[in-house]
């Protein structure tokens, strides 16, 4: 087989049904059942896979050994990373090189979350770094954001209005968890109670419940399927530092992923100008300001003047977060990494459930220093 032939494309992709709990479930029951929908897409089966990286629930440890022998696979690749867009890159990498020819990406999370009363358990680790200081995670990134609106005299109605925007995408979106709960303007963003300053309840993502996966294989394989193939173009991730042990302050999270931005672009040969849809991680609001400010689409300082007037709403130049995000779709522990994708693939075919980006080719991935870059 030529290399062009084995260059790796999506051809799988979906979610199950999102939910704040879903009764009965458990992490590996909605990854199971993620799986069998993305293969479904795919019109594939499991006894194509020979590649898997998968995390049902937060056992990073063993997930994908566990969950391929639960499947029944034979001998098989896996990956390293956190099914994601940092997964997809490597699971193209491995299906290029020959070390595998049809990859499933898995996730999900149910029964986790119990105690409604306070932010997630894998929000606040147990040890010394949090217990006593309260660096859970919205403390620490309101750490970078509250730094750059000082720096850069930035009103907090800017930020809000990002929040308005990704929240307005999830209300008129019949998959997502908070579906009809809208419209919402800058206002009532901050009208919401303070969690961490500047963040407000309704500048943070939000937690539920459900699976994710994505199915990978051979451009040649894919013309046999009846199904449209999307062209993993290029990708990488960078990293600052262990999160919970030191504070991200602005001047080390800022460029989280312009490394990772460079490489995906260069590897791609397009320009930014040529991506059509933005499917940013928003855990928090302001991360989407830094996502076009690393990625070189803005310089720093110009990203509350750059998202803008409509700029990153549905048609706009720049829409972002199409399904409602972790704001409003559906955050499900890990596997929300794998959503943007599922998301940016549907945009790409135009089955995108709502909001619909017309004539979408090309897809930017991000979450946090992970950059995927995607196009049919």
């Amino acid at each position: 087989m030529s290399r062009a032939s084995r260059r790796a494309v999506i051809i799988g992709a979906s979610n199950t049904r999102q939910a704040r709990t879903l009764p009965g479930e458990t992490s590996g029951s909605v990854t199971l059942a993620a799986t069998r929908l993305a293969l479904g897409d795919a019109g594939l089966d499991l006894a194509d896979v020979d590649g898997l990286t998968a995390l049902p629930g937060l056992d990073y440890a063993s997930g994908s050994d566990a969950f391929g022998y639960a499947l029944g696979l034979p001998t098989f690749w896996t990956g390293r990373a956190v099914p994601g867009p940092a997964a997809v890159v490597e699971a193209a990498q491995a299906i290029e090189w020959g070390l595998c020819d049809t990859v499933l990406l898995a996730g999900g999370q149910a029964g986790l979350y119990t105690d409604r009363g306070s932010v997630a358990p894998w929000t606040r680790p147990s040890h010394e770094f949090i217990e006593c200081w309260g660096l859970m995670t919205p403390a620490e990134w309101a750490l970078s954001a509250r730094e750059y609106m000082h720096r850069y005299s930035v009103k907090p109605e800017r930020i809000a209005y990002i929040a308005s925007v990704i929240r307005n995408n999830g209300s008129r979106n019949p998959e997502a968890v908070y579906h009809g709960r809208g419209p919402f303007t800058p206002d009532d963003i901050l009208a919401s109670r303070m969690i961490a300053d500047p963040y407000h309840l309704l500048d943070c993502c939000t937690t539920s419940e459900g699976g994710s996966a994505v199915v990978l294989t051979t451009a040649e394989r894919a013309r046999d399927l009846d199904r449209t193939g999307v062209e993993v173009l290029g990708g990488g991730w960078d990293s600052w530092g262990p999160s919970y042990t030191h504070p991200p302050t602005y001047d080390r999270a800022a460029t989280w992923g312009r490394k990772a931005g460079a490489a995906a672009f260069a590897r791609a040969g397009i320009s930014r100008d040529d991506v059509d849809v933005f499917e940013f991680y928003d855990n928090f609001s302001w991360e989407i300001v830094r996502y076009f400010e690393a990625l070189g689409y803005c310089e720093a300082g110009e990203g509350p003047d750059f998202v803008a007037e409509g700029a990153i709403e549905v048609g706009g130049r720049y829409p972002v977060v199409t399904d409602g995000g972790t704001m409003s779709h559906s955050h499900t522990g890990e596997s929300q990494r794998l959503q943007r994708v599922v998301q940016a693939v549907r945009q790409l075919r135009g089955e995108s459930a709502a909001n619909q980006v017309p004539d979408a080719r090309v897809a930017v991935v991000t979450v946090v220093g992970e950059v995927v870059l995607l196009g049919v």
